[in-house]
C-alpha cells in the first residue's frame, strides 16, 4: 500500500511540476511574432513614419481610433514581454535559421522599446541611438580628414571661385531638365530592372508606379504596398543631376528597396510563415540593411565602367545633355562621395546640441558641396529621421565589406549578385555583417 501511495504522490509531483514548467514555458515565435505586428500598427496610428510598409493579415490592422494621447506605458509593457519571452527561448533548440531570427527578433523588439521612449521625450545621443535603433556604431571622423579631400577635388575642378560655387557651375551641365525626367528615368529603372531580373527569380506580378513629386524632405522614397508592389516618387524640389537617374532607379527600384521589400515578403513571410517581417518598423535595424544594400545595389547592377557607358550611350542623349565631359564628372563625384561621412559628422554634432541648424547646414555646404537651400533641406531629413542618416553610407561600408570579403567583387560579379540576394533574402543586422 505504501509502495502504491509513494508511486501515486511521485506521479502527481511530476504531473504538477510538469504543468507548472509548462506554464511558464516562453509563447512560440509566431505567437509573439503577431503581438508585435500588431502592437507596432498601432503605434504607427501616433507617428505615420514608423510603419513604412504593411503586407500583412488585413485583420490585424488597428480598427480603433488612437487615443487623443500617446499611451506610452501600454506600448512599453507589451513590447518588453514580448522581449522577456523573446529572451526565454532556447536557442538550443533551435535550427540555425531560427538561431537568426530569433537574433534579429530581438534586435526589432529593443528598437521599438527604443522609439517608444523617445516618443516620450528620452534623449538619447547620436551615438546611443543608432545602436538602440539601428545596431550599428557610426565611426567618427576628424574634419582634417575631409579637408585633405577637399584639396584633391579642389584639383580637378576647372573654373575660379571656392570650391563650391565651381562645382555648382560645372554640375549645372549635368542637370537632367524637367521636361526630360520622365523619359530618363524610365530609361534608368527599366534598365535596372531588366539586369536585376537577369540574376534573380521575382514574382510574377511583381511591379511598381513611379511618380514625381514636390515639398519633401528626401530625394526619393519606395512605398512598398505588398504582393510585389512599390509606389516610388520622385522629388523634384531642386535640380535633379544625370547621374541621380541611375542612383534612384536602382537604389529605390531595382535591385533596391523594391527587390528587397518583394523577396523579405516571398522568402520570409511566404515561404516561412514569419510574419514579423509583413511589417518594416521605419527606426528599426532592418533599415540599416535597406539603405545600405539599397546603395550598395547601384554599383552591383551597374559597375563603374559600365554604368557610364551606359549613361554616356542612352541617358546623356536622353537628356539632350553632352557626354564629352562625362568621365572628368564622373571621377570628380567618386571623389566627392568621399566626403559623405561629413554628412554623419554634421548631424551628430547638430542633434547633439553642439552646433544650430545654421552651422549644420554650412557643414554641409563646405563639405558636402550643397546649395544652401537644399543643405537646409537636408537638416530637415535630421529633424525628422535623426540618426537615421547613418544607414545610408555606414550601411553600404558594411554591405560592401561583407560581399567583398566574401568573393563578390568587381572580378566575380555573378558572386556579388548571388551574395546580395542573400543579404536580401534574410534576417541580417549591422552586427551580422561583422
Amino acid at each position: 500500500m505504501k509502495k502504491y501511495l509513494f508511486l501515486f504522490l511521485l506521479i502527481s509531483f511530476w504531473s504538477c511540476t510538469t504543468t507548472k514548467e509548462a506554464e511558464q514555458a516562453p509563447m512560440a515565435m509566431d505567437e509573439l511574432a503577431e503581438r508585435y505586428v500588431k502592437t507596432l500598427l498601432k503605434l504607427g496610428q501616433y507617428d505615420g513614419d514608423i510603419v513604412d510598409a504593411y503586407y500583412g493579415p488585413e485583420g490585424w490592422k488597428p480598427t480603433a481610433p488612437a487615443a487623443d494621447t500617446l499611451p506610452a506605458e501600454e506600448f512599453l509593457k507589451e513590447f518588453r514581454f514580448i522581449q522577456q519571452q523573446l529572451m526565454a527561448q532556447k536557442p538550443e533548440s533551435l535550427s540555425e535559421d531560427e538561431k537568426r531570427r530569433l537574433a534579429m527578433f530581438q534586435k526589432q523588439v529593443l528598437a521599438a522599446i527604443t522609439k517608444v521612449e523617445m516618443m516620450q521625450g528620452k534623449k538619447y545621443s547620436f551615438d546611443e541611438e543608432a545602436k538602440l535603433l539601428y545596431d550599428a556604431e557610426p565611426p567618427h571622423y576628424e574634419l582634417a580628414y575631409f579637408d585633405s579631400i577637399l584639396n584633391a577635388i579642389d584639383q580637378q575642378l576647372p573654373g575660379k571661385g571656392s570650391i563650391a560655387e565651381r562645382w555648382d557651375a560645372y554640375r549645372a551641365r549635368f542637370e537632367i531638365p524637367k521636361e526630360k525626367l520622365e523619359p530618363v528615368f524610365n530609361a534608368a529603372i527599366s534598365e535596372a530592372r531588366k539586369r536585376t531580373k537577369a540574376h534573380y527569380n521575382l514574382p510574377d506580378q511583381e511591379n511598381f508606379k513611379m511618380e514625381f513629386v514636390t515639398d519633401k524632405a528626401w530625394s526619393g522614397y519606395n512605398y512598398y504596398k505588398g504582393n510585389g508592389y512599390s509606389l516610388i516618387q520622385i522629388n523634384t524640389d531642386f535640380p535633379i543631376y544625370i547621374e541621380r537617374a541611375i542612383d534612384l532607379a536602382s537604389h529605390e527600384g531595382y535591385p533596391g528597396h523594391h527587390v528587397f521589400n518583394a523577396l523579405l515578403e516571398k522568402n520570409l513571410v511566404n515561404d516561412k510563415g514569419w510574419k514579423e517581417y509583413s511589417v518594416y518598423p521605419l527606426f528599426s535595424p532592418q533599415s540599416l540593411i535597406a539603405e545600405g544594400s539599397a546603395n550598395y545595389g547601384i554599383d552591383v547592377a551597374f559597375p563603374a565602367d559600365d554604368r557610364i557607358r551606359f549613361e554616356r550611350e542612352v541617358l546623356f542623349p536622353l537628356a539632350g545633355l553632352d557626354p564629352a565631359e562625362a568621365d572628368r564628372y564622373y571621377a570628380i563625384l567618386e571623389k566627392i562621395g568621399q566626403l559623405d561621412f561629413a554628412g554623419n559628422e554634421a548631424a551628430r554634432l547638430y542633434l547633439n546640441g553642439e552646433i544650430s541648424r545654421e552651422e549644420a547646414a554650412d557643414m554641409l555646404v563646405k563639405y558636402n558641396l550643397y546649395k544652401k537651400d537644399k543643405a537646409l533641406q537636408r537638416t530637415r531629413f535630421m529633424d525628422k529621421y535623426r540618426s537615421y542618416v547613418i544607414n545610408y553610407n555606414l550601411g553600404q561600408q558594411l554591405v560592401r565589406e561583407y560581399i567583398e570579403a566574401r568573393g563578390g567583387t568587381d572580378e566575380n560579379p555573378e558572386k556579388r549578385w548571388e551574395l546580395f540576394e542573400e543579404i536580401l533574402s534574410n534576417p541580417y543586422t549591422a552586427s551580422m555583417l561583422k
